[in-house]
């Protein structure tokens, strides 16, 4: 059956697409749920509208992460309490991250697109990936000193 989506469904579609599901799926699960209309020439003309909206938010959205990551060019310092051999008392968490660049640079960052496998435990530079966008990440330059 040939459906338009009214919203985004994973491992099916984004908004405003049109594909074809098991009849079954589309009139137990998505229809119901208000999640898809059945494919008709009016809803064809809903759909691309849906789409032209998606693709401008997504366009917005990706020129607003590509500002973002043009001012993450500089180097972030964060202080931490060190012992001897450069081992800190605590560590440096992606939250601790977060609030360094908006302190030093005024640019919000969720904590979340800042991918930190481990928190930092020792002094040193660092570089780490921010994925901002679908299809915008940065590096940030982070350089954890003794305070």
């Amino acid at each position: 059956m040939k459906i338009v989506l009214r919203a985004d469904v994973d491992h099916v579609g984004q908004k405003g697409d049109v594909v074809d599901v098991a009849d079954g799926y589309a009139r137990n699960f998505l229809v119901p749920r208000g999640l898809a209309l059945q494919a008709t020439a009016g809803i064809q003309k809903q759909a691309d509208a849906m789409r032209r909206g998606r693709d401008a938010r997504d366009r917005h959205a990706r020129e607003a992460a590509q500002a973002i990551a043009d001012q993450l060019a500089p180097t972030i310092r964060v202080e931490a309490r060190a012992g001897e051999g450069g081992r800190l008392f605590g560590s440096i968490t992606s939250t601790d991250i977060a609030a360094a660049v908006k302190a030093q640079l005024g640019v919000d960052v969720d904590r979340r697109d800042i991918a930190l496998d481990e928190p930092l435990k020792e002094l040193g530079a660092f570089e780490l990936v921010v994925k901002l966008h679908r299809d915008v990440s940065a590096t940030l330059r982070v350089e954890v000193v003794s305070s």
